[in-house]
């Protein structure tokens, strides 16, 4: 399939309030397939322009386009995208790698400059998305919007919390497949690598954590499966990322590596009762109680550190559940109630105030 993508990207100020829009039609030029629009808070027209053709790209894979046209009015992007400039700006190189990575993915690319009058569409949803920002609203992403400016107006927060300012939100990343979860073996301290399959979702969650944009910072878990998958975000991102030991995952103890199943048959009472009870531990590990305090702790540093704004947490189940149960304010008992794929995306909101709130539980959609 044959799609034509326009994009654009505008900045009130330059720097300034920034959006993006693309739109992507069929090859005729007659109907409109998919929109894409988002306020990513303050930058360039030159970094809101790439985020707008990095956003209409994607919108093409998403349809399984094969073959693009892209048509924009920046004569920058334009030229370094066909590889007659280079891209000499630091803010521009890692944004022009996503691009191109994106290209790879179809069959044939092309770039044409339009005049801003031809590109109508996209700029009038790059200006929406500014314009949802400055009244107040809530971009169209499915993704957490970017930041505001510091000294922005303070914000009331979601639903009926009542919590004000802008929050810390913690983009909660499972790590993607290793030996052990093919099995779905208990995979606690133990440091298995990702497989090949791991990898690559591991990829395709960084691609799409690259492409909403606006993340501060990148937090993982120690352990080699989640750093693999935060290394592949850094990469994309262009962060470094920073260990946290209160991530890691529960110590199984003598469970380890062992299925369900067998570790009901091992230790048939102890088992049925830690199935139900946060204070019991496996034998030798740690108790659901206590990886409770130390997520809670390491939830508590993040927000502190680096709050507010966007904080990719790449972890795994039982932390990543624990963050949630914060959020939400609940009892245990969602700990044995919700389910985490591998390499699914997760948020949860953290106010200054006490508030929170959460936005996103378990969306496996970019491994689609």
């Amino acid at each position: 399939m044959r799609v034509i993508v326009e994009a654009d990207g505008g900045s009130r100020g330059n720097p300034g309030v920034a959006g993006y829009g693309a739109v992507v039609w069929d090859a005729d030029h007659e109907a409109v397939l998919a929109e894409r629009k988002e306020y990513i808070g303050r930058a360039t027209n030159n970094v809101a322009e790439y985020r707008g053709l990095i956003a209409g790209l994607d919108a093409a894979r998403d349809i399984r386009a094969d073959e693009v046209r892209v048509r924009m009015d920046s004569k920058l992007v334009v030229e370094q995208m066909s590889g007659r400039w280079k891209v000499k700006h630091p803010d521009m190189i890692p944004l022009a790698a996503q691009a191109r990575d994106l290209v790879a993915e179809f069959s044939s690319v092309d770039f044409a400059w339009i005049p801003r009058a031809e590109n109508s569409h996209a700029d009038r949803l790059a200006n929406e998305a500014m314009d949802m920002q400055t009244d107040g609203q809530v971009a169209t992403s499915p993704e957490p919007a970017a930041p505001v400016e510091k000294g922005a107006a303070a914000k009331t927060g979601p639903g009926w919390t009542g919590a004000m300012g802008e929050p810390t939100r913690l983009v909660l990343v499972r790590h993607g497949q290793t030996a052990l979860s093919v099995d779905r073996r208990y995979s606690g301290r133990g440091n298995p690598e990702l497989t090949a399959l791991g990898v690559q979702q591991a990829d395709r969650v960084a691609h799409r954590i690259a492409t909403r944009g606006g993340i501060k910072a990148i937090v993982s878990s120690p352990l080699s499966r989640a750093r693999a998958t935060a290394d592949a975000i850094a990469r994309r991102v262009g962060l470094p990322v920073h260990e946290v030991e209160g991530f890691t995952e529960t110590d199984f103890g003598e469970w380890e590596g062992l299925t369900f199943l067998e570790a009901m048959q091992r230790d048939p009472e102890l088992h049925r009762a830690w199935m139900s009870d946060v204070t019991v531990a496996p034998p030798g590990g740690e108790s659901f109680e206590v990886v409770t305090e130390r997520v809670r702790v390491a939830t508590e540093q993040v927000v502190s550190e680096y709050g507010p704004g966007n904080v990719v947490v790449v972890s795994h189940v039982t932390p990543i559940k624990t963050v949630l149960r914060h959020a939400l304010d609940v009892g245990p008992s969602i700990l044995f109630k919700l389910h985490l794929d591998l390499a699914s995306l997760s948020t949860a909101e953290f106010y200054a105030d006490g508030g929170s709130s959460v936005r996103l539980v378990n969306d496996t959609n970019h491994l689609a």
